[in-house]
């Protein structure tokens, strides 16, 4: 954590977080129209949020586009905020209450990016995204496809009522670094479905897994899938790192605070 509350305390940086939250994913070139400042010294400010892996880096082309990554600020507030008094938890609720109020207003609703770090390789990871029996041990549904371009996916539940929350089309596909898909939570409506893209990237026995959701339509499914990609993932590492999944589902975990 040293290296995040380095990059915190600068307030430059400070800033660059301020206008990805209000626009993520953006390019250096857009950046440096926002902020009056060298393109060399933001990049140097951008590497740093990097590191700290407060900031993350997509390639799109030629271009480097950067996003908010809310892990490291999540486990500053489950490490101390969590175990704040009442009243001060209750100040934190009116100043989030406060934020969602304003993003209620936005006009645009900004690209969901997460990411996290699974002692696994490549090959595992992959095979816990696709495989049917593995998704139904973390994830409490199984996605069924046979995940070639262009074939549909099912989000099915394993309840006994095989009832299907989430379909989709698989748009890309390069095993095992890389699976693009659509992701229709509202079967049959009348809008854009969002696309889910999965990136693996290995690094010695670790893999770094960063899953970007695009084209959401409206600020609810924002919030929802902001507490739901975590705790998938979350289930998903654990799973892969221990054998087993987490002893209670943290979806159930997130509704419980509410």
């Amino acid at each position: 954590m040293d290296a995040v509350f380095k990059a915190l305390a600068d307030s430059t940086r400070r800033m660059l977080l301020d206008r990805l939250r209000e626009n993520n994913g953006q390019t250096l070139r857009e950046l440096c129209e926002r902020v009056e400042m060298a393109r060399q010294s933001l990049t140097q400010h951008l590497d740093i949020l990097e590191r700290a892996g407060l900031v993350t880096v997509l390639r799109r082309g030629r271009e480097r586009v950067h996003y908010i990554n809310p892990t490291p600020i999540h486990d500053i507030e489950q490490r101390w905020i969590s175990v704040f008094d009442r009243p001060r938890l209750d100040v934190l609720r009116a100043v989030k209450n406060q934020a969602e109020e304003y993003a209620m207003t936005a006009t645009t609703v900004p690209n969901y990016v997460y990411v996290t770090y699974i002692h696994a390789s490549a090959e595992q990871a992959w095979k816990a995204l696709t495989d049917a029996d593995l998704t139904a041990q973390y994830w409490g549904h199984a996605n069924v496809s046979d995940w070639q371009p262009g074939s549909e996916w099912e989000h099915r539940r394993v309840d006994g009522s095989d009832k299907i929350d989430v379909v989709g089309k698989v748009l890309e596909v390069d095993e095992p670094r890389r699976l693009v898909l659509t992701f229709e939570d509202s079967i049959g409506a009348d809008r854009a479905p969002s696309v889910v893209t999965f990136l693996i990237e290995s690094h010695q026995d670790i893999v770094r897994l960063t899953v970007t959701h695009e084209n959401l339509p409206n600020q609810e499914m924002l919030q929802g899938i902001s507490s739901g990609w975590p705790a998938v993932l979350a289930n998903l590492k654990s799973l892969l790192e221990t054998g087993a999944v987490l002893p209670q589902a943290p979806w159930e975990m997130s509704q419980a605070h509410a």
